[in-house]
């Protein structure tokens, strides 16, 4: 390890509505197994982070007061003063600002890595040397790093970014970022791709922890001023959570990254799949382009299927289905088209505006 620590932050606040409705409101995607490792996407998490920092004893994890039980549960050997819990949830910036407080207050010197929860790394021995080299240039250059993945396809649903010009050389050069780019239409995904200057933005971050803070002072003041006084005035009191709702509701891409001149990238490539919607169960699975299913599936004249079942006994049947999503739970059984999986979230927030649909959610 570096002489200075590095202090892993697992953002773990998130509803994974596109996962629905295997991903509820009380059981959301971080906590779900979607593999055959037996270990919830929280805690494939936390193994990977351990094991770069010394212990669980180091990893933090920032969720929302619903779930405190949940990763408490999940996270045994994690010592529950390392779990920070938001009042409300308001997005990935305060939630990076208040841990960044939190940590500045027991290791100031300290490297904090920013990693979401609910991410699949498929080359750990790679994602390890990527962090490792992330701390190296944090360190060293005082930058904000993000840990950038080489793009294999023209994705519309990722961000993207940019490199400018090389910072670091070596094995894993590190490199300025020439912009962020949110979520392209098709024709500019491809154009990116053609251009082989892009990285997916993976949502992992290393940086200082003065570096991040700073940061927040020059680009956000009045959220820095307000979260940083109602810490002063103590953990347990109730300034925390006076302030916490009126904090604005924003990514800290939006916030920090983008307006930041400090900002740098390293692309790389370690197995990454953010497990975004249903689609990706077929990455997991190995099976693009063919039928995939957990649970048992008989199909005539299916093709291009994906298909989920939480009843070990039941049976899901398709006729003359092609490129559609099946997925069965004790509740609710979801039937959508494979390119309208974004559109999930919308039927979860309809099932919210309707009391007696809520419980669906």
């Amino acid at each position: 390890m570096t002489s200075i620590p590095l202090v892993p932050v697992i953002l773990a606040g998130g509803s994974g509505e596109r996962f629905w409705p295997l991903s509820r409101k009380h059981r959301p995607k971080q906590f779900l197994t979607l593999d055959e490792t037996g270990r919830s996407l929280l805690q494939a998490t936390s193994d990977r982070l351990a094991a770069l920092s010394g212990g669980a004893e180091h990893v933090m994890v920032v969720t929302g007061g619903e779930y405190r039980a949940q990763v408490l549960e999940q996270l045994p050997d994690m010592p529950v003063e390392n779990l920070i819990v938001e009042p409300v949830a308001r997005d990935t910036a305060p939630a990076v600002l208040y841990a960044a407080l939190r940590v500045a207050q027991d290791t100031p010197d300290a490297v904090m890595g920013v990693f979401p929860a609910d991410h699949r790394i498929t080359q750990p021995e790679a994602f390890d040397a990527v962090v490792r080299r992330g701390i190296e240039v944090a360190r060293n250059t005082g930058r904000l790093v993000t840990l950038g993945v080489t793009p294999t396809f023209p994705a519309t649903g990722y961000g993207y970014i940019q490199r400018g010009e090389e910072l670091l050389g070596g094995e894993l050069p590190a490199f300025e970022v020439g912009r962020f780019t949110e979520k392209p239409d098709a024709a500019t995904a491809q154009a990116f791709l053609d251009d082989g200057r892009y990285s997916w933005n993976s949502g992992m971050f290393l940086w200082q922890v003065p570096a991040i803070l700073a940061a927040f002072e020059e680009y956000q003041p009045a959220m820095y001023a307000q979260l940083s006084q109602a810490i002063r005035r103590g953990r347990s009191g109730g300034g925390v959570r006076e302030v916490f709702p009126h904090l604005q509701k924003i990514s800290i891409d939006y916030a920090i990254l983008e307006k930041s001149d400090r900002v740098a990238v390293i692309p790389a490539e370690f197995g990454w799949d953010d497990l975004g919607d249903w689609n990706a169960l077929e990455r997991l699975l190995g099976g693009a382009g063919q039928n995939v299913s957990v649970g048992r599936h008989i199909g005539l004249d299916t093709d291009g299927a994906i298909l989920y079942t939480t009843r070990g006994d039941d049976l899901i049947a398709t006729i003359g289905l092609e490129d559609v999503v099946i997925v069965r739970t004790d509740e609710v059984t979801l039937v959508v088209r494979k390119d309208r999986t974004q559109d999930i979230k919308k039927v979860v927030q309809q099932l919210k505006a309707h009391p007696e649909l809520e419980r669906f959610a």
